[in-house]
């Protein structure tokens, strides 16, 4: 693993912090940006690490792709510092010309 996982890739770092979170068993988890560095395959294998990581504990997880917003109960999407919108990801699509829905339309469309 090399000295501080210098070995590691971004994506093993990044399920070797989960798990020592998991392990540490927080009430509160505050993950900043936990799948940014990595590639689809692994964001897959790290979105059902954080599943169970999160599981029945309060996690506040700050996040630029959509498909971890997607997985929250609330989502508070703020645009240029400030609160716009917030509510459960099915309740913020359905307003079409919202930011949250335009930035969703557009990452499915690239995803594509």
């Amino acid at each position: 693993m090399g000295e501080r996982g210098e070995a590691l890739s971004v994506g093993e770092r990044q399920l070797v912090a989960l798990a020592r979170a998991y392990v540490a068993d927080p009430d509160l988890l505050v993950l900043d940006e936990a799948t940014s560095a990595v590639d689809p395959a692994t964001e897959v294998r790290l979105q059902r690490t954080l599943d169970a990581v999160t599981r029945g504990r309060t996690t506040l997880a700050i996040a630029h792709r959509l498909s971890t917003a997607q997985a929250a109960d609330e989502v508070i999407v703020v645009d240029r510092g400030r609160i716009v919108q917030r509510g459960p990801h099915d309740e913020l699509v359905r307003d079409t010309d919202s930011v949250y829905a335009l930035l969703y339309a557009s990452w499915l469309e690239q995803t594509r």
